[in-house]
């Protein structure tokens, strides 16, 4: 397996779309705390409007998501990316407003846009035949690890360097530019049943329905990023408790997001054996591992080592989520499935959040990473014990149907008066579902 079906003119433009897009989400919470942080409470407030943003983010993107129809994608992403470039705006044009004025803008900003991830990885995946999908996916997180690691410097030089609205307004311009981007890529993707079923990709069932049953993959993604939240929101107080330089959290969580793409790169130069669920629970075994070591390791080249095969990990893991929504939904109700899971894994590291800053309060920063690391591993458990159980209910259903469909031919061929095949028949039916 390579990545030569990656490579072309297509793909190119779509990562120049992608970035446009993409960065700006990276930027947002850094660049809130930046514009506030000389108000008073400066801090708080900041953290109260990032909050607003990832609400927006969190709301956003399953409702928007689910109204995403194949045959018209362009168009509604167009609007959805406009509206977020002008809350960026607004928030880099009147970094004085009023905080409710600030918190409305960075909802509007968060929540507009929230379909375009999950639209942007459809429409790359329909982009390269359907075996190199798994290699389109492990581009994208590469390129999403470089956009993560570019971010918070770029962010940090501009606010102190320039001034605070100027990472806001260069988000307002990257996101109006992916606008101008989606015209130079196809109207939609295929959906295989995009007759008006909408999300439930032509097979007949309500939307909602559909995308529920694939839960087992959004709480394994949301598990995934509160392994990366206790990372960059406890890192600080954890390397303030070993007596090492806070500064030092900068380069160490660059060198998780360079692990993260050089991860997504390994796993999309062959095909891994085992079935998808193993895969992931293997990979998020190894990250929590990691992220165990980090927390307990006293020197700084440790930490390193640790974040940077953790990140290596998490981005394999995060791509077998990806490869199992493709699995579980139908083609239409991919984009809808993608957004739902945007928005599980920004409420997972939302709820890492919450309870780092929780337990801070009381406890020493190596246990309440200690703490995050055991949530995720319920919730991991939880995840593959549901794909599990959800595969062992369509292989029964399969068997099933095997079954009663021999029982037709039966009557078939028997006829209407043949009393054996009717006792056949009855004997079939306890063996269904």
């Amino acid at each position: 397996m390579t990545y030569r079906d990656v490579v072309s003119r297509r793909v190119l433009t779509w990562a120049c779309t992608a970035v446009g897009a993409r960065m700006p989400v990276a930027m947002a919470p850094l660049a809130l705390v930046f514009l506030v942080r000389e108000r008073p409470g400066g801090y708080s407030l900041g953290a109260i409007i990032a909050a607003a943003y990832v609400l927006g983010e969190i709301v956003g993107a399953p409702v928007l998501g689910m109204r995403l129809r194949p045959e018209r994608a362009r168009g509604q992403l167009a609007v959805g990316l406009g509206l977020g470039a002008a809350g960026f705006l607004g928030l880099g044009s009147f970094p004085g407003a009023h905080p409710v004025v600030l918190a409305g803008f960075a909802c509007l900003a968060g929540a507009a846009p929230s379909a375009a991830t999950g639209a942007l990885r459809t429409l790359l995946s329909s982009l390269v035949p359907e075996r190199s999908v798994a290699q389109a996916l492990s581009v994208e997180s590469i390129l999403t690890a470089g956009v993560w690691a570019l971010s918070p410097a770029a962010v940090a030089g501009l606010a102190l360097g320039v001034a605070p609205r100027v990472p806001l307004l260069l988000a307002a311009g990257l996101m109006a530019s992916s606008v101008a981007g989606l015209w130079l890529l196809p109207t939609g993707w295929g959906a295989g049943g995009t007759d008006g079923a909408g999300a439930a990709g032509g097979t007949g069932a309500p939307p909602l329905r559909v995308l529920a049953g694939a839960w087992p993959v959004y709480v394994t993604g949301a598990a995934s990023m509160t392994l990366l939240g206790l990372s960059e929101l406890v890192l600080p107080a954890l390397l303030e408790q070993r007596g090492i330089g806070v500064g030092w959290s900068g380069p160490l969580l660059a060198g998780m997001a360079v692990g993260g793409g050089l991860g997504a790169f390994l796993y999309g130069l062959r095909r891994w054996p085992g079935l998808l669920r193993t895969r992931s629970l293997v990979l998020m075994a190894g990250t929590s591992a990691c992220v165990t070591l980090a927390a307990l390791i006293p020197g700084t080249p440790g930490i390193a080592v640790a974040l940077v095969v953790g990140g290596t990990l998490q981005s394999g893991a995060m791509i077998t989520r990806n490869l199992s929504l493709r699995e579980v939904l139908p083609p239409g109700a991919l984009a809808a499935g993608y957004s739902v899971m945007y928005a599980a894994a920004g409420a997972g590291y939302a709820a890492t959040g919450s309870l780092a800053g929780a337990l801070l309060r009381v406890t020493a920063p190596s246990t309440a990473i200690l703490a995050g690391v055991g949530l995720t591993g319920l919730l991991t458990v939880t995840g593959w014990w549901g794909e599990t159980r959800r595969a062992g209910r369509v292989a029964g259903e399969g068997r099933a149907g095997r079954v009663s469909e021999g029982a037709d031919v039966a009557v078939a061929d028997g006829g209407a008066g043949g009393g054996t095949v009717a006792d056949g028949g009855d004997r079939a039916r306890p063996l269904g579902p």
